[in-house]
């Protein structure tokens, strides 16, 4: 397997650490090695965060390099326009439609966003997935549909772990969801 380079794109509270150890761990089952960074902007709720995540045979660098992402997600639509860096044209970007508003800047829409990002990969699919659990969806859709190469079941193994207990139930709900969704799609 060649390595394979993830961002992971969001604001504060979105649960991108969350992501970034469930993914982390699926790769590690898979017998992987993995490397991670987390890059805080306003690291609160609301503010920018990204993480990255490198897994394969031997990786070295927990940084994805500029234009060398396979696989970008974006919990926030305006977010990931900050994530194009990272992007070349076999990147697939997984977007939230999900706008969080920053004070005292103007919104861009959604159609501005798609230009901008088509001018990099056409590879860019807008998915509705609002509420705590939009995170793991995006994963396990990604998972289901091959976007990422870490198996679904890894995933679900890996969320069990991570996850609190309280919140389990519903994000396996997520993984459920997005199963049938990938299926039907």
């Amino acid at each position: 397997m060649k390595n394979f380079n993830t961002v992971i794109v969001g604001v504060g509270g979105q649960g991108l650490i969350t992501l970034l150890q469930i993914i982390a761990e699926a790769a590690m089952y898979s017998g992987l090695d993995v490397k991670t960074s987390e890059l805080h902007g306003l690291s609160q709720r609301g503010g920018s965060v990204e993480v990255h995540i490198r897994f394969g045979q031997k990786i070295y660098s927990p940084l994805v390099a500029q234009s060398k992402a396979d696989l970008i997600i974006a919990l926030e639509e305006q977010e990931s326009l900050k994530a194009a860096y990272f992007a070349g044209s076999q990147t697939i970007f997984l977007i939230n439609r999900h706008f969080v508003p920053i004070p005292l800047q103007s919104t861009l829409s959604e159609q501005q966003i798609l230009s901008a990002l088509k001018k990099i990969s056409p590879k860019i699919s807008i998915i509705e997935a609002e509420g705590i659990t939009s995170g793991t969806y995006l994963l396990s859709l990604a998972s289901f549909k091959n976007l990422i190469p870490l198996r679904p079941e890894l995933i679900l193994r890996a969320m069990k772990k991570v996850l609190p207990d309280e919140y389990f139930t519903a994000n396996k709900k997520a993984f459920e969801s997005a199963k049938k969704d990938a299926k039907n799609n």
